[in-house]
């Protein structure tokens, strides 16, 4: 009997040695480091008034993920893509090779239709690179919630590689390929609409949300559109652009609001090889500061960075998925703190010790 246990117990251990299953890293997120626990629940907007400028064939309609400081830590924890957005955004982002099952089967931190937390609360809008999902800015939704924001992540239809619907459907990106300068106008109004569904007054969320703090944050094409948002709808008090470029420039009106640029040191910086943010810079007459990150590629300001360094792809010499999302969460989240909620924020004075990739330009 004794040999009989021993055999089994080797038998079970080999098995589990060999499993391809076993074998595959569990791809995760890095939990938020705020104190509170977040919510989250996904909405699917209809703007009436518009038709779709990618497929004008029906109305504008938009998936937008919230996140929200929760009061309790309940419900399951929500689902990072499904299955099918993880098979076209692994397929067009040229990554095939992947299993879309490790995607799928990720688990944030957030809790599906959890409590929210009672109070007005600043709200910060979300917008995803061209072609990204808007799952991949998930990690600094749940920053800023676990600190006490209000988030809307919005997904803009036909702008990326896989959208689900309650309905079933699965969207892909009719507007990839469009001239980088079509889209700023689109995702404004998309801002706008949400903006405007959030805070109406029958809306749930306008208990939650204070109208007179919003501010909005972007990667890439969203880093982009976030001043012609601005531009466009007076709302929005304060903004960043992570590592977008500015195909057409901020215009000499200008924007008296607080802006912060957040970019590549090997593209983003006075001498670098792109010259559209010095070009934009002295239209921008509010509170702002230019920061570029040392050795960041252009996924570190999103949660690609941090899942392609668990699946072995990020190239060398590129900063580290984890470090681009630790000090992502930093600077937006601190921004975010000073110029909507009006707390001091000694980071953003200038280099500190901890964080010798980043620098300042302004």
């Amino acid at each position: 009997m004794r040999r009989l246990l021993i055999a089994g117990l080797v038998v079970a251990v080999m098995a589990t040695v060999v499993s391809p299953a076993a074998a595959a890293q569990r791809l995760t997120l890095p939990p938020p480091t705020g104190s509170l626990p977040v919510g989250s629940t996904d909405l699917h907007l209809v703007d009436d008034s518009r038709r779709d400028p990618w497929v004008p064939t029906g109305p504008r309609e938009l998936m937008v993920s919230m996140f929200y400081p929760a009061l309790l830590p309940m419900g399951p924890k929500r689902p990072y893509l499904t299955l099918a957005e993880a098979k076209a955004f692994l397929t067009e982002s040229g990554v095939p090779d992947v299993d879309p099952a490790r995607l799928a089967e990720i688990r944030t931190s957030a809790r599906v239709d959890a409590p929210p937390r009672p109070g007005k609360h600043a709200l910060v809008v979300l917008s995803p690179g061209f072609g990204k999902p808007r799952a991949t800015l998930t990690g600094l939704a749940e920053e800023l919630a676990s600190k006490g924001f209000v988030v809307a992540l919005i997904g803009h239809n036909y702008e990326s590689h896989g959208t689900a619907f309650p309905d079933g459907r699965v969207t892909e990106c009719a507007a990839c390929g469009s001239e980088s300068t079509l889209l700023p106008p689109v995702r404004a109004a998309d801002v706008s609409f949400t903006l405007d569904r959030l805070t109406r007054p029958s809306s749930p969320w306008s208990w939650l949300i204070d109208r007179t703090r919003i501010g909005m944050a972007g990667h890439s094409i969203g880093g982009y559109s976030t001043p012609a948002a601005m531009v466009n709808d007076q709302r929005i008090r304060a903004g960043v652009d992570m590592d977008g470029r500015l195909w057409s420039p901020i215009p000499a009106s200008g924007i008296d609001r607080p802006f912060l640029f957040l970019g590549r040191e090997s593209e983003y910086t006075p001498a670098g090889p792109d010259t559209t943010w010095a070009g934009s810079w002295p239209n921008l007459t509010g509170w702002k500061r230019w920061i570029s990150v040392a050795a960041a590629g252009h996924a570190s300001f999103t949660d690609v960075g941090v899942l392609g360094e668990q699946l072995g792809l990020t190239p060398p010499g590129v900063l580290g998925g984890l470090r681009g999302m630790e000090l992502t969460r930093s600077y937006v989240s601190a921004f975010f703190d000073k110029n909507l909620r009006g707390t001091a924020q000694p980071l953003l004075d200038g280099p500190v010790a901890g964080n010798p990739e980043i620098k300042f330009w302004n």
